[in-house]
């Protein structure tokens, strides 16, 4: 029997689906020693295998068949637009939501259709929002940092970010002003892995169905 290797999202998503996958008799003991230096872990009864990434990495890891599995945020699917994967799941936590923001002032530059500039860690969600459901041309500014302060110091109109209480958008004067899509967790899995284990990967899955559907 050949190994599943699962690619989990570095830090709180990981934390929460191992939680998950305990619950359902999925352990690995090997990621509990804090002081490992490992990099990837192994349940040898179950033949499964385990690594941490970065969450924009792994997608890439699942679409070629380095991992079978992966654990990623919505928001991280959407904006690496990678093909060769399925999506399974939604597994409900990290919930928060993709939005366009800005001062109350950008309010009327959106809903008159001019050319305007958006600053984003999230270059493909912002322009496929603008110009595919909003028929909108833009100047996609893209940044690793703080994309709160792009409009305050006029680098851009607004912003694409995504939002959680909306806290650190209020103490900078800015709103939400539009909302593109509600996030959570997801569990993805390559395509030709589907195909050659379908039936472990789907007892998998319908595990976890169940134990949210407890939840």
């Amino acid at each position: 029997m050949r190994y599943i290797t699962f690619a989990l999202a570095k830090g709180r998503l990981a934390k929460k689906t191992l939680s998950y996958l305990e619950q359902i008799g999925i352990t690995c003991e090997e990621m509990k020693d804090p002081d490992t230096r490992k990099l990837i872990f192994t349940n040898e009864d179950l033949k499964l295998r385990f690594f941490l990434a970065k969450a924009g990495d792994v997608p890439t890891y699942v679409e070629y068949g380095a991992a079978d599995i992966g654990v990623v945020g919505l928001d991280t699917i959407l904006e690496e637009e990678r093909d060769n994967l399925y999506e399974v799941l939604d597994l409900g936590f990290g919930k928060c939501r993709m939005c366009v923001c800005g001062p109350a002032s950008a309010k009327e530059i959106l809903s008159k259709n001019e050319i305007i500039r958006v600053a984003s860690k999230y270059p493909n969600i912002a322009t496929n929002y603008f110009r595919n459901k909003k028929n909108q041309t833009v100047e996609i500014v893209k940044l690793n940092g703080s994309v709160e302060l792009a409009p305050i110091v006029n680098l851009s109109d607004v912003i694409v970010d995504i939002v959680e209480t909306g806290t650190t958008l209020k103490e900078n004067g800015l709103e939400v002003l539009e909302e593109i899509c509600p996030l959570s967790c997801r569990m993805v899995v390559n395509k030709v892995s589907f195909k050659m284990e379908q039936e472990r990967i789907l007892k998998i899955v319908r595990d976890l169905k169940a134990l949210l559907y407890e939840s």
